[in-house]
């Protein structure tokens, strides 16, 4: 196993800019954790920690008290997967897996002040879906509320600033589910890209400027991000800090089903589409992900023809690039990696995408059109473009 070697300074990792949160009316500190809300939690975190070498550290289920669910947590750096599954019939994550298939449920955030963020929320004309609660065991005690956001995703609020637990109350340290890798491969959460129906996006772009005072970071409208068959319009909303980024799409008119569209008729609404995890090392990520079974999308040749002549230098050699398939990209502030998985489960949902930032705060503006056409081959192959 190659250990990971290359320093991690995680504000440099996701591109986080410095902000005064004494001014911010709803002070989001981190993306807490992804919970995703599966059919089988055990076997879906064993594949992520066999395929995405993530480290198992907290469950509860049955046999810790919890009689309706079972809830693996991985962690690799700062980011955190919350796996639930049902034990028994009838509960709000069967529902959710029979209507969605497997998919992320919430993204929780971690705040300085839950009840504070509640009202906040309220006022602007957010929709309140748990008001603020405690939990405690032992380690201390959690604030936590909820918000709702696009179709079935939730926000759930969190302040953990009086707890020092292995996760929440309730859950109990965990032993590895498989041997662990001599390095994390990717050490944060970078962004989580979110789907809308057809004229839905600047809906939700609204939503969080009021809610919780996100700034509109990116613009991809028409020729920016379309393709021969298909396009659609994305916009990129943050947190004070960046350290939390939601680039949201929604589908546009074009020859065929775009992924957005295919997005919605196999989920069944609005979702989280795809979860970016930063790194500081993509190709030993991605030589050791690609080993343990995890499949990336594939570009062609002629991709890398030209690469290095708008791209420019990058610490990683352009046959090594062209070699793994990673995509390159340069921006005012700087260049960054990245690769894009296949859909993780049966249905063509959720995807990741792995990002080594030097500099740059893009999202992959200049690899646009190559991401959408290599989607397009898949969507090809399953019939569904």
């Amino acid at each position: 196993m190659t250990q990971l070697s290359r320093p991690v300074d995680e504000d440099v990792l996701v591109g986080a800019v410095p902000h005064d949160f004494s001014a911010d009316p709803f002070p989001v500190r981190s993306l807490d954790h992804v919970r995703f809300l599966v059919g089988n939690a055990r076997q879906t975190a064993h594949y992520y920690s066999t395929a995405f070498g993530m480290s198992c550290v907290a469950y509860r289920g049955p046999e810790t008290g919890c009689r309706d669910h079972a809830e693996y947590v991985l962690a690799s750096g700062s980011a955190r997967f919350r796996i639930t599954g049902e034990v028994r019939a009838g509960t709000e994550v069967g529902a959710s897996v029979a209507a969605h298939g497997d998919g992320v449920g919430d993204l929780a955030l971690e705040v300085t002040d839950v009840d504070a963020a509640v009202a906040y929320a309220r006022g602007q004309g957010a929709r309140v879906l748990e008001e603020p609660y405690e939990l405690s065991d032992e380690h201390g005690v959690v604030r936590m509320a909820a918000l709702a956001a696009y179709g079935q995703t939730r926000h759930t609020l969190i302040d953990r600033s009086r707890y020092s637990g292995p996760f929440l109350p309730g859950f109990v340290p965990a032993d590895p589910l498989v041997p662990e890798p001599a390095g994390h491969y990717f050490q944060a959460v970078d962004h989580c890209v979110g789907n809308v129906e057809l004229g839905k996006m600047d809906e939700w772009v609204d939503f969080y400027r009021r809610v919780m005072g996100f700034t509109n970071l990116k613009e991809f409208i028409g020729d920016d991000i379309a393709t021969e068959y298909s396009a659609l319009m994305s916009k990129v909303v943050a947190s004070g800090d960046h350290r939390v980024k939601f680039p949201l799409n929604e589908p546009a008119l074009g020859k065929r089903k775009s992924q957005i569209d295919e997005y919605l008729e196999f989920y069944g609404g609005p979702g989280v589409q795809h979860i970016a995890l930063a790194t500081s090392d993509i190709v030993t990520a991605v030589r050791e992900m690609r080993a343990r079974g995890v499949r990336f999308l594939e570009t062609p040749d002629a991709y890398y023809d030209t690469l290095g002549e708008w791209a420019g230098e990058t610490r990683v050699p352009v046959s090594t690039l062209r070699e793994l398939r990673i995509l390159a990209d340069r921006d005012e502030d700087g260049y960054l990696l990245q690769i894009f998985t296949k859909p993780v489960q049966d249905r063509p949902t959720v995807f990741f995408e792995l990002i080594e930032r030097h500099g740059s705060l893009g999202f992959g503006k200049g690899n646009f059109k190559a991401l959408f056409e290599a989607i397009e081959r898949e969507q090809a192959r399953r019939g569904n473009l």
